[in-house]
């Protein structure tokens, strides 16, 4: 069975005739995932400015990533059920998108940086941690992650509206 015919499958269900055609369900799950963009990726913009040694100098980095990171993996959960539904009612316009292609392609990415991080890099905070300069290794994973996300919005913002 090939993507295409999965996707069509996938839309054609009667779970995804029902997100599609609600007068509420589809708006709510909307709003709930860009609730959910703006609290994940505006919590990732302050770590990968501080990563980037642009804000928040004073605090370390540590307390930074310990505040923040609950409301970030919360809103992610939420952004990432809410966004498999929303797939789910346009399964076949997505298999066509290139938006959607590239936003699946930086998402992988994000969370291999994401991942690669917090193994490789953030175990060393407690050296660097008070330090006004963060060394390399920490602010190209913040660049990285920080022009990912621009990506991620962009092309969400792109499958919606772009055709």
């Amino acid at each position: 069975m090939s993507l295409l015919a999965i996707c069509e499958s996938i839309d054609s269900t009667a779970f995804s005739t029902g997100i599609r055609e609600s007068v509420w369900l589809f708006p709510i799950l909307e709003t709930i995932h860009l609730l959910g963009i703006a609290v994940s990726a505006g919590t990732i913009l302050f770590v990968d400015l501080r990563l980037l040694g642009l804000c928040m100098k004073r605090e370390r980095l540590s307390d930074v990533l310990e505040q923040l990171q609950p409301w970030t993996l919360g809103a992610f959960l939420a952004m990432g059920i809410t966004g498999s539904l929303l797939f789910v009612t346009e399964a076949v316009r997505c298999y066509h998108s290139p938006f959607f292609r590239a936003k699946a392609a930086m998402l992988i990415l994000a969370g291999a940086n994401a991942l690669l991080f917090h193994w490789k890099v953030y175990p060393g905070v407690a050296d660097w941690d008070g330090m006004l300069r963060i060394p390399g290794r920490a602010r190209l994973a913040g660049g990285i992650s920080l022009t990912l996300w621009i990506g991620i919005i962009a092309m969400g913002r792109a499958i919606a509206y772009g055709r």
